[in-house]
């Protein structure tokens, strides 16, 4: 139920309708925005040299990535809740567009350092559909629709690498920057005509706005708690999904579109969010959550055993997959109760500490594996998921 002036929300925030066809079309736009941020991943190698980055700071590109996308996640998102929404949404997809192909164009390593942080920056639109979508839908829906297009979302993350590595032989990775511009400028036309308004009621400045989302984490406990489950997990996902092409290739012989396929079979894994959002509209987000804590560092454990070739390799791809997505959604179903006029600062807090617990997994991948190699680097990462579970454990029960 919304909280404050009837008199006043009425007007501006009375709930369109959402069709299923608007949800696919939601589930595509957010796997196509945050893929954006992981296409550089798998290829990093090929692009350094050609733009005169040493080996050593390849890295940069993805860390830089990824902390643009959390600054933005600050920083922009919580425009969303004093903005029109769709605006926001197209304007940030062409400045998308436009740092995406200028990136395919520079050749200078420190521009395209600055570039990558703006791609990361500027892909923040994902975050702003998700709450929108979560605002549109009805109460008893609201986890299957957010379930849905979360699905998306990882589908992007998951596809993004695929995506990336088997064009790259014949377009060359100037070619996957390119492409990427183009379908954000089609995405931009397309939500600008198709994607209903919402003007929020929420008046503040710009720099209140920005402190009451820093107010809104003291203020709600679930919000830290649940920032924090989903932070520790995604470092865990992103050291995964950074260390598993590597060991693949060095000690599996894989090629590049072997590991694209590789990528392909993990994706299995984001069926969990359709499953997820049933489970929190059904009021079994504590059962849910307790699986998916458990779950990602057996997987984990799984993928530290020795023998059978990359076969375990491939059981954790799937289950942490699986149990970081079931995770997201149930936390960002209670995230998105706790206050529905203040839904975008709400996803910003919650998507900040998931990203950049994703970007410092991925800063301590490589020199965490090359001193320890696969099987004990495993067992470190799963470490964080399982911290993440004695916390939630330590947490009284509550009626979630």
């Amino acid at each position: 139920m919304l909280t404050g002036n009837p008199a006043v929300a009425a007007p501006a925030e009375q709930p369109a309708s959402l069709s299923g066809l608007m949800v696919a079309f939601l589930a595509f736009c957010c796997g196509a925005v945050v893929a954006n941020l992981y296409y550089a991943q798998p290829i990093v190698e090929l692009i350094a040299p050609q733009i005169g980055l040493s080996s050593a700071n390849a890295s940069l590109i993805v860390s830089l990535t990824q902390f643009g996308y959390a600054l933005g996640l600050l920083l922009l998102v919580p425009l969303a809740d004093l903005m029109e929404n769709r605006r926001l949404v197209v304007g940030f997809t062409l400045a998308a567009s436009v740092t995406l192909l200028c990136a395919g164009l520079t050749h200078s390593p420190s521009l395209f350092l600055l570039l990558s942080l703006l791609i990361g920056l500027t892909s923040v639109a994902v975050q702003i559909l998700v709450p929108l979508a979560a605002h549109l839908a009805p109460e008893a829906s609201r986890g299957r629709v957010v379930g849905n297009i979360m699905s998306g979302l990882l589908l992007g993350i998951l596809l993004s690498r695929p995506l990336s590595s088997l064009p790259v032989e014949v377009f060359g990775w100037r070619g996957v920057f390119y492409s990427a511009a183009a379908l954000m400028a089609v995405i931009a036309l397309i939500t600008a005509v198709a994607l209903p308004r919402r003007v929020p009621t929420h008046k503040a400045t710009y720099v209140s706005l920005i402190g009451s989302v820093f107010a809104l984490a003291r203020r709600f406990a679930v919000l830290r708690q649940r920032s924090l489950y989903q932070g520790l997990l995604f470092a865990s996902f992103s050291l995964f999904w950074t260390l598993a092409p590597i060991e693949l290739m060095r000690h599996h012989g894989f090629t590049q579109a072997q590991v694209a396929i590789f990528a392909l079979v993990g994706a299995v894994g984001a069926i969990a969010a359709p499953i997820a959002g049933r489970l929190a509209d059904a009021g079994h987000a504590r059962r849910g959550t307790l699986v998916a804590l458990l779950l990602a560092p057996v997987s984990l454990l799984i993928a530290a055993l020795p023998g059978s070739g990359y076969v375990w390799l491939v059981v954790c791809a799937v289950l942490l997959d699986f149990a970081v997505q079931l995770n997201m959604v149930l936390g960002q179903r209670e995230v998105y109760a706790l206050d529905p006029h203040s839904r975008a600062r709400l996803n910003a807090v919650y998507m900040t500490s998931i990203f950049v617990g994703g970007a410092l997994g991925s800063l301590i991948a490589s020199p965490l594996y090359e001193h320890f190699g696969w099987n004990l680097s495993a067992v470190l990462v799963a470490v964080l998921p399982a911290l993440a579970l004695a916390l939630f454990l330590g947490r009284k029960a509550d009626r979630t």
